[in-house]
């Protein structure tokens, strides 16, 4: 799992007139207030991804795609972005607080958020899984398994895990072995996977979940909505994906050090129309620490929400209605 984390040296005052702007993982910095006539336009109006956004060292640029012709405009560049956001994640420790960014007290809310969560969809999508369903879930993105350790191998007979850096992956094996976990009879960690995202191709009609968590801001727009387009693939009928992650106020965040960028709910929402996916539930992460980016889960589907229609009752339907 993947956590952007913020820290402020103390002997650093900010000067007259900037606000505090915390970015991921390197560091922090402040930028000038901006005047009413200076401020962007609410996104409400503008296209998501032509908002503006900003890098870890306090850069600004006009919209995504410029940014994105500057990381990732040729090949070789694509090669580097991918290839540095994965060696970030081999210098880091194959422990919770490692992969959590040294935030690892944040695991219990995180947990009890995502399973609250998962309880109302599994509820709503598959009512007799606990009778006379086997499910089986991807855990994409799994890091040392803290996930599938605390949330999916108990609501879920299999999990697959997906992971590029391989001393995670080693990790994960260990921590889900059979002896470390109960039930491993009808609930288990089944196939370890050491590969990206953007190289993934799931079996056809696998899964009933796909969960993403903290690892999509390592794709680029193109790679994000490939992935999905392919994942949807490996869902079973009534399958849905969830995805977890951090969420920019406005824009986005581009972290240089992981090489990852941190989008806005809208920059999400429009992504998910390019993937061909609805939006059937989201609901924010609670109590988590104030410095860190506000987190956000989206439940999605390959199928439209289905309409509720109202009806009356038959009192109200056959009561005469009155003329005015």
């Amino acid at each position: 799992m993947r956590e952007y984390l913020y820290s402020l040296p103390s002997a650093y005052f900010p000067p007259k007139d900037t606000h505090f702007t915390l970015f991921p993982r390197s560091g922090f910095c402040f930028l000038p207030l901006l005047t009413p006539k200076q401020r962007p336009p609410s996104q409400a109006t503008v296209h998501a991804m032509e908002v503006g956004g900003s890098d870890s060292d306090g850069r600004e640029f006009k919209n995504a795609d410029e940014m994105w012709r500057e990381q990732v405009g040729d090949p070789s560049k694509k090669t580097d972005w991918y290839h540095q956001g994965v060696g970030y994640w081999q210098g880091v420790e194959a422990s919770v607080d490692g992969v959590l960014g040294g935030y690892g007290h944040v695991n219990e809310a995180d947990v009890h958020g995502s399973e609250a969560f998962l309880k109302t969809l599994l509820s709503e999508r598959y009512p007799n899984a606990g009778t006379d369903g086997h499910l089986v879930a991807l855990d994409c993105g799994a890091g040392i398994g803290r996930v599938t350790k605390n949330l999916l191998i108990r609501y879920f007979n299999e999990v697959d895990l997906l992971e590029p850096v391989s001393h995670f992956l080693e990790a994960a094996r260990e921590n889900l072995s059979p002896e470390n976990h109960m039930s491993p009879d009808i609930h288990k960690a089944s196939n370890f996977l050491c590969m990206p995202l953007q190289e993934f191709t799931p079996d056809a009609e696998r899964y009933d979940v796909i969960w993403v968590q903290w690892c999509i801001g390592h794709l680029t727009d193109d790679d994000f909505v490939s992935f999905f387009k392919r994942a949807k693939a490996g869902l079973k009928p009534g399958g849905f994906f969830v995805l977890k992650e951090n969420i920019a106020k406005t824009g986005f965040v581009l972290d240089n050090e992981d090489r990852s960028i941190t989008r806005s709910d809208l920059y999400f929402k429009e992504l998910f129309r390019h993937c061909g996916l609805h939006l059937y539930k989201s609901k924010d992460q609670r109590g988590l620490p104030e410095e860190l980016f506000a987190v956000k889960m989206y439940a999605l589907t390959t199928d439209s929400p289905k309409k509720v229609c109202k009806t009356r009752s038959k009192g109200q339907a056959n009561r005469p209605r009155i003329i005015k």
